[in-house]
């Protein structure tokens, strides 16, 4: 592999490695907007690092960066905790461990 062209992590379970790991967004829905931030007209970007297992699920959300609201943070990180789905990192042909961080609007 040329990682001039194709993007590696290094996997959290072995320390090698792997390429990285990439959310399926055509299946993973929006994080819902909490009426009680749409009230106060709240807007903000929070920023999650996801610990992706080799069955492309979850295992750990942590907010990286926050919205400045806990209502939008908690949102966005609940949704993917308990919703979204991930392409898992490789390692060859062996779906691996690792984390992607991304933001959400």
């Amino acid at each position: 592999m040329d990682s001039e062209t194709t993007p590696l992590i290094r996997s959290s379970a072995s320390g090698k490695w792997a390429t990285v790991s990439k959310a399926s967004s055509g299946s993973n829905p929006k994080p819902p907007y909490p009426l009680a931030a749409r009230r106060l007209g709240v807007e903000g970007v929070v920023t999650l690092e996801v610990l992706v297992r080799p069955d492309g699920t979850p295992a750990e959300v942590r907010v990286r960066t926050s919205s400045g609201s806990p209502l939008l943070d908690d949102s966005a990180r609940d949704t993917v905790r308990s919703r979204w789905r991930f392409i898992p990192a490789r390692r060859g042909e062996v779906p691996v461990e690792s984390r992607v961080t991304f933001p959400i609007r």
